[in-house]
């Protein structure tokens, strides 16, 4: 089996450590408005969203933005923060660069809804293609397929944020 796939398949009982992440939502389900982390439109889809999209702020992935995540089940608010469980990611090529997405969940999602993830994928792939080819950019747009979480997270460069420390009474 190929080692990006490896995951596709595997059981819910094979995964009983699946990471936490945070997860911050820019695009809700069903929304027609691709944001990015900084909360700017970065473009107005033709089709609505089909699952919650966002980012995880506490790294930062190989093309330089903040890890992306999607999480499954009903809408989640704009702008929600959510700790929950990530049970393997879709490895994509944007512009030549690897950008990974977690695929996160309340629950393991079972095979069927983890290949029709994979199938999106497959298809924004080449709309993205499309899409930067208008916009003059440069690359390689495809989708590399699944793998395991834990795989796309050590990929991804971990951020320390400052410690908020409460002042002393001296």
């Amino acid at each position: 089996m190929n080692d990006v796939n490896e995951s596709l398949n595997t059981a819910c009982q094979d995964l009983p450590d699946a990471p936490v992440v945070e997860v911050v939502v820019e695009v809700p389900r069903g929304s027609f408005l691709k944001r990015g982390s900084s909360g700017t439109v970065d473009f107005i889809s033709p089709l609505p969203c089909p699952f919650n999209y966002g980012s995880v702020p506490d790294y930062l992935g190989l093309d330089g933005d903040l890890l992306d995540a999607l999480v499954l089940g009903p809408r989640l608010p704009l702008g929600a923060r959510i700790q929950i469980r990530t049970w393997g990611a879709v490895t994509m090529t944007d512009g030549g660069l690897i950008d990974d997405k977690l695929i996160c969940a309340d629950y393991c999602p079972d095979a069927l809804q983890r290949r029709k993830v994979l199938q999106f994928f497959q298809f924004y792939a080449k709309c993205k293609g499309l899409l930067n080819m208008w916009r003059g950019q440069p690359g390689r747009n495809a989708c590399e397929g699944w793998c395991d979480a834990s795989r796309a997270l050590a990929r991804a460069r971990p951020l320390y944020r400052k410690l908020q420390r409460e002042p002393l009474d001296l």
